[in-house]
């Protein structure tokens, strides 16, 4: 095999390569564009259903208001025409398709009712909530398994006083008869995580396991299932039969009207089938270019090799073709020139991209090495005062810890050297307790002259999460430092810091973010010119931190200032693997 046919079975090798790499990319991307809009369009539709069940349920509410204000329900609590009354209800539950209609006293007791079968609802609660001038609502099983859910509604007298209620019960069978089958999978658990209403009659009755996501039959053994994160969405794995998705969006919505929540399984096949359509229209794209690509090179090549040899024949027969030789001579160095000045022009914007990385990393210098400087000073003239005051055990706890610091400003530079000659440590486990813990340390003497009260919450415990000290501690000194430039000149200057599981919140009582969405662009800075070192690049830098290491932060305004959130990966046995 010659070289030559070596370097084109490479590049040809490569290309396919570049273009694997490509649709890969695009698969990605289009699967979760995909899954954003399955999920747009299945929340509308869990929307549209949760609003056609309440709208249903709706007009038995209605229909128990109604009848409490009807005269002869008066009557029977006062203890007359008990015979009529149940006459009337009976009629009415009919002419509504209402599982059963009953009247009860402020006690509870049923003073009539359209029929004698019991309800399946537990009525005392709801008409205890009756009887305080509310409407009661709840939910139950027959004995002849049919699912009920019920209304109660205050009876008052001439007094405006409760003097018993009307309780209206509902079957769902017939409500949720005209959308079963309908897609998405829907369905409304109740308080006790039971499956209560859907449109797949297979899963009625499952309940949610403990603490933990999906369903298990009510009956039989629990069916294959698992979960798994992808972005913000979450996506269920399921082997519950054929007319479930295997691969579905959880969707949640509340449904406090009625005590229930509403919860969809939007099959993702279709995200993924577009996906791999977009990856394979781009792969064959790609393919036919580069096929093209190849044929026009080969051609040219082939070109080539017969024009040289027709040049050397011509120059032995005859030298009138000699100026046209030299001619493609000099075309050719020209084409060599202008490649030669290709590469160099190609490496100077190379080493201008790298020259202007180091120049914003210099720019964030002042951020990384002006708080380990101040805390120096400051223990260098605590130390000073200690060794005046004979305290020598408290001016060799201040020495410690400018060792401390020394070494940590070693670190920090460092990393800047490490950056410098394109190197990146691995995210190491990391106490975040003891980083926040540090960060608090380091700005403490600064909150107190400012005059800033330090609401602290830690866990008494570490927190491993993956990530670099130094960097992490950058981070929370300047998200800190910030909060209290911010707090200056108000009135109320708390600090709130709080670390829950692998996420750290801080808030301050300043005069929030101006514009959340450039928060952390580089150069933006909500501080005036001149102001302490407000070169706008704090947040810009600590946001890419905390993007190397996996995690997320965002910026915002709560109901007293501005709000911080930094979220870290959690460290676990697979990353120490």
């Amino acid at each position: 095999m010659t070289s030559g046919l070596i370097r084109r079975v490479s590049v040809v090798l490569g290309f396919v390569a570049v273009v694997a790499l490509a649709a890969a990319g695009v698969w990605r991307y289009g699967y979760f564009q995909a899954l954003d809009q399955l999920s747009r369009q299945g929340a509308s539709d869990l929307a549209l259903a949760s609003d056609r069940l309440t709208g249903q349920l709706q007009r038995y509410r209605e229909l128990a208001v109604l009848v409490a204000d009807h005269p002869q329900v008066g009557a029977v609590l006062a203890g007359e025409d008990v015979a009529a009354a149940e006459v009337l209800l009976l009629e009415i539950a009919d002419k509504t398709a209402a599982e059963d209609i009953r009247l009860t006293d402020a006690t509870g007791h049923v003073m009539a009712s359209a029929r004698p079968t019991p309800t399946g609802v537990d009525i005392a609660p709801l008409v205890q909530r009756a009887t305080q001038g509310a409407l009661g609502w709840g939910n139950g099983k027959t004995p002849a398994g049919a699912r009920v859910f019920a209304y109660a509604a205050p009876v008052f007298n001439a007094q405006s006083k409760v003097q018993g209620a009307v309780v209206v019960t509902a079957n769902l069978a017939g409500i949720e008869w005209d959308w079963v089958g309908s897609n998405p999978a829907v369905f409304f658990t109740d308080a006790q995580d039971r499956v209560f209403i859907t449109n797949r009659s297979e899963i009625v009755f499952w309940e949610r396991p403990e603490n933990a996501p999906g369903l298990v039959p009510d009956t039989g053994p629990p069916l294959p299932f698992d979960s798994y994160q992808l972005g913000r969405h979450e996506v269920w794995q399921m082997g519950w039969g054929p007319y479930l998705p295997q691969n579905a969006l959880h969707l949640v919505r509340a449904l406090p009207v009625i005590g229930m929540t509403g919860e969809a399984l939007v099959d993702v096949a279709p995200a993924r089938r577009l996906a791999t359509l977009q990856a394979a229209a781009v792969a064959g794209l790609c393919l036919a270019f580069g096929a093209l690509l190849f044929l026009a090179t080969e051609r040219r090549r082939t070109l080539a090799d017969a024009n040289a040899l027709l040049e050397q024949r011509v120059a032995e027969r005859t030298a009138a073709l000699s100026d046209t030789n030299a001619q493609l001579r000099r075309e050719a160095e020209e084409r060599e020139e202008a490649q030669t000045a290709l590469a160099r022009a190609q490496a100077d914007l190379v080493q201008a991209g790298k020259l202007s990385a180091l120049g914003q990393m210099s720019a964030g210098l002042s951020h990384e090495l002006n708080q380990p400087l101040m805390a120096i000073q400051t223990y260098a003239e605590n130390g000073k005062q200690f060794l005046a005051k004979s305290k020598p055990d408290r001016a060799g706890e201040n020495l410690g810890r400018i060792a401390d610091m020394a070494h940590r400003m070693g670190r920090i530079i460092k990393n800047l050297r490490a950056f410098a000659r394109q190197e990146s440590e691995p995210a190491v486990r990391v106490d975040l307790v003891a980083v926040v813990q540090s960060a608090v340390e380091l700005t403490m003497p600064r909150i107190r002259r400012e005059d800033v009260t330090l609401d602290l919450d830690l866990p008494d415990t570490p927190v491993w999460v993956s990530g670099g000290e130094v960097r992490l501690g950058q981070v929370f000194v300047n998200l800190i430092s910030n909060a209290v430039d911010a707090m200056a000149g108000t009135d109320t200057r708390r600090l709130t810091l709080s670390v829950a599981g692998a996420s750290v919140t801080i808030r301050d009582t300043g005069p929030g973010i101006a514009v959340p969405d450039r928060v952390f662009d580089p150069f933006y800075s909500t501080k005036e010119v001149g102001a302490s070192e407000g070169m706008g690049l704090g947040l810009s830098i600590s946001y890419g931190i905390v993007q190397s290491f996996g995690g997320e932060i965002r910026g915002g305004n709560s109901d007293q200032g501005a709000e911080f959130t930094v979220e870290l990966l959690p460290w676990t046995e697979r990353d120490a693997a």
